[in-house]
């Protein structure tokens, strides 16, 4: 017979609804549900947002990526870019990273290219380029923005404050990403480029602690995975630039851990 649970969180109720409770937890939740019909009602409406959110979005991450030619500037020659990622191994060195950079292409069949990499600079291009609905849930409302994301990624999220590397939190939003929900958070320079922050749980994460660049047609990213969740800082801003609000980022998210 399954044993009801004593108490389940919010956090636990998505969790469960996302298929991320180990079999003798998700056992215990179900019959802690039937206990309490209120509980089982939400996760029920949990399940259909899910399902619309699916229904909405599939499609659109089932689409091969086709960036519009205005998006993309001159490459910079190749002499350059081999120099700008020598000097940028030294200033990751001295921030206590390892930088494996790789300039162009996709690559092979890594699992953070599907899980990380490619949402998060699909992302990217779709939305940073939306006049209208660049987010769902604006600046104005980070409280609830944090308390959204920090649910349905069953983590404790905050969007980091990257005024001093000169930008403005625009706002987030959720995406789905393969079996996962993503989060994006939206930053503004003084001139108007905008950058993200790109979210997710990733399941295989062994050996991607380090920071790693990536850059195609004039979209660059620094990426890296920790404690299972997986980072990747989006932008057409030069890499000396990003690699620096990817540094930021880091420790605003290891001060959130240690605070909690």
């Amino acid at each position: 017979m399954k044993r009801p649970a004593d108490t389940v969180s919010e956090h636990e109720l998505h969790a469960f609804v996302d298929g991320e409770l180990d079999a003798q937890r998700r056992s215990e939740v179900q019959a802690w549900l039937a206990l309490h019909p209120e509980a089982a009602a939400r996760v029920a409406d949990y399940r259909r947002i899910e399902d619309r959110l699916h229904l909405r979005f599939d499609p659109v991450l089932a689409q091969p990526v086709t960036v519009p030619p205005e998006l993309y500037r001159a490459p910079a020659r190749r002499a350059l870019r081999v120099a700008l990622l020598a000097a940028l191994a030294l200033v990751s060195g001295a921030l206590g990273w390892h930088l494996k950079g790789r300039v162009g292409g996709e690559g092979g069949g890594l699992p953070e290219l599907a899980e990380l990499v490619q949402p998060a600079a699909f992302a990217h291009l779709v939305y940073t380029t939306d006049t209208r609905y660049p987010v769902e849930i604006p600046a104005s409302e980070q409280a609830s923005l944090n308390r959204w994301v920090s649910q349905r990624m069953h983590t404790d999220l905050r969007a980091p404050d990257l005024a001093a590397q000169g930008l403005r939190l625009i706002g987030g939003r959720l995406l789905p990403s393969t079996n996962r929900m993503a989060a994006q958070f939206m930053y503004e320079n003084a001139q108007g480029d905008r950058l993200t922050l790109y979210i997710r749980r990733i399941a295989d994460y062994a050996g991607l602690s380090n920071f790693r660049y990536r850059e195609q047609k004039g979209l660059h990213m620094f990426y890296w995975i920790e404690q299972a969740m997986g980072y990747a800082v989006v932008g057409e801003q030069p890499p000396a630039q990003l690699i620096g609000v990817a540094n930021a980022v880091h420790l605003a998210m290891q001060a959130e851990k240690h605070s909690q």
